[in-house]
């Protein structure tokens, strides 16, 4: 493997851990409270949205070709993003947060800090962190499947927790849904 190929692999997987410390560190795991659970469509979602990133780490380029200086700088500036929104969103979200979709019976509708941006900056910080992934390593017919399947995920998910918000949270959330886009600034 080429020394650019080695740099671009340090960075890439720096940014891996860089997203997935707060997540696995700082995030509250473990709370004793009542709750409301959807689990079927959020394990339907993380399935297609990990079938989206083995895609990526899958069907890779095959080594030999030197890396790209602009590919090396999508990876840099997108896994920054991704490590930026996943400690902000943690950290805003608090005890909210959750694996799969649901409510605590006394759940707080978060909309500050990266929840003013986008309503779900975890997913917005997953989908960062695989475009830098897929910057570094995937050819595009194979990166256009890799995100396909990744966005079919994420809007399972999406559409779960938002159900649940406006059941929970009615006009307040219908108004947050009218101002802030879902994971993609100014598109979604």
């Amino acid at each position: 493997m080429s020394e650019p190929a080695i740099a671009g692999w340090a960075v890439l997987m720096s940014a891996w851990l860089a997203w997935a410390y707060p997540f696995i560190f700082l995030a509250p795991h473990v709370q004793k409270r009542p709750s409301i659970t959807l689990a079927g469509p959020t394990r339907a979602g993380l399935v297609l949205e990990c079938l989206g990133i083995f895609v990526a780490f899958a069907c890779r380029s095959q080594g030999g070709e030197p890396v790209s200086w602009w590919r090396l700088a999508g990876t840099v500036v997108c896994g920054a993003i991704a490590a930026v929104l996943a400690w902000t969103a943690v950290r805003h979200l608090g005890r909210q947060f959750r694996v799969n979709a649901g409510l605590y019976e006394d759940h707080e509708l978060v909309t500050t800090g990266p929840y003013a941006i986008v309503r779900h900056p975890i997913y917005a910080s997953l989908l960062a962190i695989l475009a830098s992934t897929l910057f570094l390593l995937t050819p595009w017919t194979w990166a256009v499947l890799s995100l396909a399947l990744f966005i079919a995920g994420t809007e399972i998910r999406v559409g779960a927790e938002d159900g649940l918000l406006a059941s929970r949270f009615g006009a307040a959330f219908a108004e947050y849904k009218s101002r802030v886009k879902a994971y993609i600034p100014l598109v979604r």
